[in-house]
């Protein structure tokens, strides 16, 4: 195999939180050597959040840290903040999530920081951007799945606003950014600079309506919840057999005409108001009633059973612990085993992307909090052990005394 895709790539991670964290790890799982600064004493928020907690640490940070080296830095003293605009010149990526104006006034803003480094390739992620009247405020994933419109089409009909089950307006963002990075360490291939990348929250799910805001840009109404139906799509939604739910997704005519057979249902196929999918949408309150009639008649599993044999898109619905113990989950890496200094063996989830002769890996367990202190500033800094204890005893910097060795490397 060949050395992962990012390897030789050096990212500077100041973000904290979800989406830039996740936006790293998708890099550090491809090879990129990501360096994440943490405040020293507390580290980043996410190491603060649960329960469930294993042996003490978080699942939280478990899910979104692996590959990584934590290193302590205070940036808010001058001694911590030079050490970052070092780093920062050493690097080919700088990723923050602070407010709009806050990196500034650190020094760590992207003119700053490309001004000594112009093969920087600088990335911010925000609620709302950089740019625009809404630029200062702050923005959390919940408060943007409101403001994109997305938690107005989520949720049963007559039922409240519903969000997604995870935190897709951080997440989104974190691919986005990793998207945006990638992009921009393509171009400067070609141009010998890097660029400033800008990821908004609100940028992110806007993008995600897709055909939702083709229904309100042609002018027929404004999309609303419908539960699991599809706006566009009939049958293709969740029905209930005689014990358990199970998802039917029956995408185009022919699908629909091989579900008649399936069902043994023939005058469903031969039915005017459902020959097409545009007819099945304009009937969908006559034909549902009598789809769910049918699928009453068996259990959901033999319902499956049946559908995946006539070639047509169906699934149960499994909670998390099914999903993750399903075998082509299994066959695919998707859960990985990890050993973790103090939690013991933990599991992650795995790489998405295969790539057949560079592909990524999850070769390391989310760092203590600065486990890599000592290493990243002797190696990439020339740091001495002198000058390291020194930064220490005035707070700028810090390591797990667990770790403490005479010849300053790390554990």
């Amino acid at each position: 195999m060949a050395p992962p895709s990012l390897t030789g790539v050096r990212v500077l991670d100041l973000s904290r939180i979800l989406a830039g964290p996740f936006a790293t790890q998708i890099l550090a799982d491809h090879g990129a050597e990501v360096i994440k600064v943490e405040r020293p004493g507390k580290g980043d928020d996410t190491r603060g959040f649960g329960p469930p907690f294993i042996e003490g640490v978080s699942t939280y940070f478990l899910s979104i840290n692996r590959n990584k080296k934590s290193v302590a830095i205070d940036l808010k003293t001058p001694t911590g903040r030079d050490l970052a605009r070092r780093l920062a010149r050493q690097s080919d990526v700088v990723i923050e999530n602070f407010r709009p104006g806050a990196a500034a006034r650190l020094g760590l803003d992207a003119a700053t920081l490309r001004a000594d480094n112009p093969r920087l390739v600088y990335c911010s992620i925000s609620g709302f951007g950089q740019t625009g009247p809404w630029r200062d405020r702050p923005g959390y994933d919940l408060a943007v799945q409101g403001i994109s419109g997305l938690q107005s089409i989520t949720g049963a009909a007559d039922g409240p606003p519903t969000k997604v089950g995870t935190s897709i307006a951080d997440l989104t963002s974190g691919m986005y950014a990793a998207q945006g990075i990638l992009l921009a360490l393509f171009r400067r291939e070609r141009t010998g600079r890097g660029d400033v990348v800008d990821v908004a929250l609100l940028d992110s799910v806007v993008s995600l309506l897709t055909y939702q805001a083709g229904i309100a840009f042609a002018g027929a109404g404004t999309p609303h919840r419908a539960g699991n139906a599809h706006p566009s799509i009939v049958p293709y939604e969740t029905f209930r057999a005689s014990d358990a739910y199970l998802n039917l997704a029956v995408g185009n005519d022919r699908l629909w005409a091989a579900f008649c057979r399936c069902a043994d249902a023939p005058a469903l196929a031969t039915d005017p108001r459902f020959t097409t999918n545009a007819d099945r949408v304009a009937h969908r309150e006559a034909l549902l009633p009598r789809l769910q009639e049918i699928f009453a008649t068996d259990t959901a599993a033999a319902w499956v059973r049946r559908l995946q044999e006539a070639g047509i898109p169906c699934g149960l619905i499994c909670d998390v612990n099914q999903t993750l113990a399903l075998p082509q989950v299994q066959a695919r890496q998707m859960v990985v085993p990890l050993e973790h200094p103090e939690a013991g063996t933990v599991r992650t989830t795995g790489v998405p992307v295969k790539l057949t002769e560079a592909p990524g890996a999850v070769r390391t367990a989310p760092p203590l909090l600065g486990e890599h202190t000592r290493q990243v500033l002797t190696d990439v800094l020339g740091l001495t052990p002198e000058a390291l204890s020194a930064a220490r005893q005035a707070g700028a910097i810090d390591w797990p005394d667990s770790i403490d060795r005479p010849d300053g490397g790390d554990a």
